[in-house]
């Protein structure tokens, strides 16, 4: 589920290891409040580019244009956008032959 109607939820922040998110106040602000989690990725991952592809698509098929009646509106297609999203994905394959690299 993308969104849950009401509080009292979790939240779970992902962030990378750069240097604007590793300053010391910077760590402690998003682990304050007790139903607040930060997930630090670890150093050159590059599996949240797939993260803010997912969410750039999702700005512009649903956002950027939408019109919605209600909050719950909002919740329901933003929800609808990913279920229709997971049954149409396939996993990425990797296709690297082993070859090496031309040097310049």
């Amino acid at each position: 589920m993308l969104l849950r109607r009401g509080f009292g939820k979790e939240i779970h922040i992902v962030l990378d290891n750069g240097s604007s998110h590793t300053v010391r106040h910077t760590r402690t602000w998003p682990a304050a409040p007790p139903r607040r989690h930060v997930r630090w990725t670890p150093p050159h991952t590059c599996w949240l580019n797939q993260v803010g592809l997912f969410f750039s698509a999702l700005t512009r098929r649903v956002l950027r244009h939408g019109d919605f009646a209600s909050r719950d509106d909002l919740i329901d297609k933003l929800e609808a956008y990913a279920v229709g999203h997971n049954e149409t994905a396939n996993p990425y394959c990797w296709t690297y032959e082993g070859t090496r690299l031309k040097a310049a």
